[in-house]
């Protein structure tokens, strides 16, 4: 497929929102990625951090055993050697950790960075600085970094022409909240790369990088669930608050 024809598939394939949480690998502008999409206001997005006894979880693995099977995970935000989280983390409605403002050292303090938050209207990415200025209610949400995508523009910092690559993955929302697209790429990306992808190939305005390297994505449904070192915040859809299939 040549890449123009990859990058129509992929947004022909693209165009609609998903009925219930799916996975699926496309291309786009000849890069192999693997995305996931949900509809934040029908499943239930929640995220995972610690088990009953307050130990982090750390695989997908350990959730299940918990929680019972997941429909999708993916690990959700940068973490200390403690895997507590660098940024945001909220809970359950709970504030675990609190928002870290303004820059910082690594990818996480490479302003504007974002917060991920899951409401009952849906799901919303929303740049660091914006969400300090209007708090919303979120029953989950981590702060991550950098933002990829802030309404429709890519991240200043991004250069088309860098060659500084990795596997990465992060995730784009659409402005009303009802669409929540999870993202890994198969080969190692550029964030010029990467953003373009939620934009030009997903259609979403905004997106936030949620980490590299130590990318981790769970989807049974196309018979993958990685393993590795262990994680720290985790996203994912338990399966029975998954939509059923439509008939």
């Amino acid at each position: 497929m040549t890449r123009g024809l990859a990058g129509a598939f992929a947004l022909a394939v693209l165009a609609g929102p998903a009925a219930a949480v799916t996975c699926r690998d496309i291309r786009f502008e000849d890069m192999p990625y693997t995305i996931c999409e949900a509809a934040p206001r029908q499943e239930r997005i929640r995220l995972f951090l610690n088990d009953a006894d307050g130990r982090p979880f750390g695989s997908f693995a350990a959730i299940e055993a918990a929680r019972g099977p997941l429909a999708f995970a993916m690990n959700a935000g940068m973490y200390h050697a403690d895997r507590s989280p660098v940024g945001l983390y909220v809970e359950d409605g709970e504030e675990i950790r609190s928002l870290v403002p303004g820059p910082g050292p690594g990818n996480f303090g490479m302003v504007p960075n974002g917060v991920f938050c899951i409401a009952p209207e849906g799901a919303f990415v929303i740049e660091t600085e914006a969400y300090a200025a209007a708090p919303r209610h979120c029953d989950f949400a981590t702060q991550s970094g950098p933002m990829l995508l802030i309404d429709g523009s890519i991240h200043p910092r991004f250069l088309p022409d860098s060659d500084s690559r990795n596997i990465r993955n992060g995730v784009g929302t659409s402005s009303d909240g009802s669409r929540a697209v999870f993202a890994m790429s198969r080969r190692p990306v550029t964030f010029w790369e990467f953003a373009r992808l939620f934009r030009d190939g997903l259609g979403l305005p905004d997106a936030l990088y949620l980490d590299g390297r130590v990318s981790r994505l769970h989807a049974p449904a196309i018979g993958r669930s990685d393993g590795g070192v262990p994680m720290g915040p985790i996203v994912g859809i338990l399966a029975q608050e998954a939509l059923p299939p439509a008939p």
